[in-house]
């Protein structure tokens, strides 16, 4: 008996299968270069904006620096120069108006000349941005004054600057050295600014149909 499946014809596939077909040898598809050169695009655009946005903060950063240089440059020249400015007001204020009355011309003179410079000093010194302040009267600001001491002053509002023992000094904006005073205490409290009113001197009305 002969094996009629060796030599006869080979089985189909049935309807509806198909056939495997080897796909061993065929290439890889290629990369759409559209979408390359596309998301090349925006990543080379998103590295310029951030340059650019780094490059603005740069050139501000260096605008703020360079006026911060112009303006408080002098800071530790002009902080070093208020204790000469200090030393020749209270040379100064030692001497009373009848001595300077009574003195002689040269004595004087001298007074005359150390007058003029220390005019001259505080006149190169505001040319600078240094101005010299006196709070003298003022209500204590903790920004601008350091209290050294308090003294009982019924007289005034408490907080109220009644003695200035060392002006304060500003550089543009910003306190160079702060006002050494003496605080008033135990008078009356500041009054207290009454608050705004935009309805003020109008005239009350009554509403309409009223009888």
């Amino acid at each position: 008996m002969t094996d009629t499946t060796a030599n006869g014809p080979k089985p189909q596939p049935a309807e509806g299968e198909q056939a495997a077909v080897p796909n061993a040898g065929e290439p890889a598809a290629a990369p759409d270069p559209v979408a390359a050169l596309t998301s090349e695009a925006a990543d080379l655009k998103d590295r310029l904006l951030r340059t650019l946005a780094e490059m603005e903060n740069l050139r501000r950063r260096t605008e703020r620096e360079v006026a911060d240089a112009h303006q408080y440059g002098v800071a530790n020249f002009a902080r070093d120069l208020l204790g000469v400015a200090d030393n020749m007001e209270r040379a100064l204020n030692t001497l009373s108006a009848d001595f300077r009355d009574q003195a002689d011309p040269v004595i004087k003179s001298h007074v005359e000349g150390v007058e003029l410079t220390e005019r001259e000093l505080h006149n190169v010194m505001e040319k600078h941005g240094v101005r010299k302040f006196d709070p003298q009267g003022q209500k204590f600001d903790p920004n601008l004054h350091q209290s050294m001491m308090e003294v009982p002053d019924p007289s005034v509002p408490a907080g109220t600057v009644v003695q200035v023992m060392a002006p304060g000094y500003m550089i543009a904006d910003r306190v160079l050295r702060p006002a050494l005073v003496a605080v008033a205490r135990g008078g009356p409290k500041p009054a207290a600014e009454p608050p705004a009113n935009d309805n003020a001197g109008a005239s009350i009305q009554d509403p309409p149909g009223f009888n």
